[in-house]
């Protein structure tokens, strides 16, 4: 299949874009590099560098490249950020989501993979969290996620299109072969940053929130490699080929771990 990634040159699209090459399909990348890296595009892979609320240039993109299948991790991802600026939030997030939509039905592009969060379900009221868990987000992040959600069930719905949405713990770490990892600026998680803090690169981390009913009192996080995450949006392929379709996946590993616990096994 030809293969749209949008925001290929970010953290998790990069890691998606060579898997998708190493199972014989063909990419295009779709980035406007106001986070991603140009660096991080493999040679050979075509970039069209632009906005995915730029109508023309998506339609232009999905007909020229003959694309299949669109791929999106175009978004916003900063949860305190969001609570305070919601409007940028949703524009982003949401309302320039909308418009990739738009571009894919007027192109006939009917399969989509969209990586959403697990920041939909707000506070679970039980565990483990499964896929039909009610949904109550908490923040504007979780709530822009929802939306598109329920977008993309009102479109199968009507037939229009056929996706799987991941709804994404916390991804983590880089490329068994070290050429791509996480690159943010500035970066926000805890891996990379207490990396970071033990190669001398920046301060000493502060823990903030000690009270958590947790055994160590500090916040619980699932995290998953980037690698098998990324593995997960190549095997849904082959089941977006009916229009209708609407599958949901919890993309983590069941096994959360403390703030402390990460910092003290990356201390070792």
């Amino acid at each position: 299949m030809n293969i749209l990634v949008v925001g290929g040159a970010g953290y998790i699209g990069s890691h998606c874009v060579r898997q998708v090459l190493a199972a014989g399909h063909t990419v295009v990348v779709l980035d406007n590099l106001s986070y991603g890296h140009r660096e991080a595009i493999p040679t050979g892979v075509t970039l069209v560098e632009t906005d995915m609320a730029d109508t023309e240039k998506v339609r232009r993109a999905l007909r020229e490249h003959k694309i299949d299948c669109v791929m999106h991790f175009a978004a916003l991802i900063n949860v305190g950020e969001s609570v305070h600026q919601p409007e940028r939030y949703q524009d982003n997030n949401v309302i320039r989501t909308f418009a990739l939509l738009d571009a894919m039905q007027a192109e006939g592009v009917k399969r989509f993979v969209f990586s959403s969060t697990c920041a939909i379900f707000g506070l679970p009221e039980k565990m483990p969290m499964t896929e039909d868990l009610l949904k109550k987000p908490i923040n504007p992040y979780g709530e822009n996620k929802l939306e598109v959600e329920n977008k993309l069930i009102e479109l199968a719905a009507a037939g229009k299109i056929a996706f799987a949405a991941f709804r994404y713990f916390n991804a983590a770490g880089a490329s068994l072969d070290g050429s791509i990892g996480e690159d943010h600026s500035p970066e926000t998680h805890l891996i990379p940053l207490a990396i970071a803090a033990a190669l001398g690169r920046r301060p000493p981390l502060k823990v903030f929130g000690k009270d958590y009913p947790t055994p160590d009192g500090t916040c619980l996080r699932d995290y998953i490699h980037v690698d098998d995450l990324s593995a997960a949006h190549i095997a849904v392929f082959s089941r977006l080929d009916k229009p209708g379709t609407a599958l949901f996946y919890n993309l983590g590993v069941g096994k959360p771990y403390s703030v402390d616990e990460v910092i003290h096994s990356i201390e070792r």
